[in-house]
């Protein structure tokens, strides 16, 4: 198979396929990209290390506390390790930190998808700290990667997905540090030149 390319924010997203563990369902699934996206919702890619780690159970619970804000707001959230569905299924049997997500848990045995966002690291066979939002047309809106040690916020994971959700409906405007819902924007022109602070309150 041809190596994918590494995937650039503002491009489209190739229409992977992966297995998935539903704790909601306690049962074995999958998800289709294009199936997200044709219902009109945002993808939410959460990649982590791997399953009976340390500081993934943290975040996974964190972020399970945030899905049903996210899904309300029109996306849908799937975390993805390098771990198979029934290693997730396993893991989420034990693990009492993981006893209240209802999110999809993907499975990315064969690291093609981990590989074609960028966060597969070779040396441990395992994904970095990967964070995208992907577009309901299919094009990466956003992407953060961190390396291992340090867990994400999921309360920045809702903030800029909102921004990003809002500048999205509203393209002629954008969102400046720290934006949060209700907040205001900017909407640039020349009037906005050497002048930002008299239109934020700075």
């Amino acid at each position: 198979m041809e190596e994918l390319k590494v995937l650039q924010v503002g491009h489209k997203v190739p229409d992977f396929e992966m297995e998935t563990y539903l704790p909601d369902k306690k049962d074995f699934g999958k998800i289709k990209f294009s199936d997200v996206f044709k219902q009109g919702k945002w993808l939410i890619l959460v990649f982590y290390p791997a399953d009976f780690t340390f500081v993934c159970p943290t975040e996974l619970a964190d972020i399970g506390d945030k899905y049903q804000e996210l899904k309300k707001e029109g996306a849908e959230l799937v975390t993805v390790s390098t771990d198979t569905n029934f290693v997730h299924m396993a893991w989420h049997g034990s693990e009492k930190l993981l006893s209240g997500i209802k999110y999809p848990m993907g499975a990315d045995p064969t690291h093609i998808v981990s590989k074609a966002f960028g966060v597969y690291d070779a040396a441990s066979g395992m994904a970095l700290r990967g964070t995208f939002l992907i577009d309901p047309d299919g094009n990466l809106a956003a992407a953060e990667i961190n390396n291992f040690p340090v867990g994400r916020n999921s309360d920045e994971l809702v903030r800029r997905f909102k921004a990003f959700k809002h500048v999205r409906e509203n393209p002629a405007q954008v969102c400046p540090a720290k934006w949060d819902s209700g907040k205001k924007t900017l909407t640039p022109g020349k009037e906005l030149v050497g002048k930002v602070a008299d239109f934020v309150g700075a």
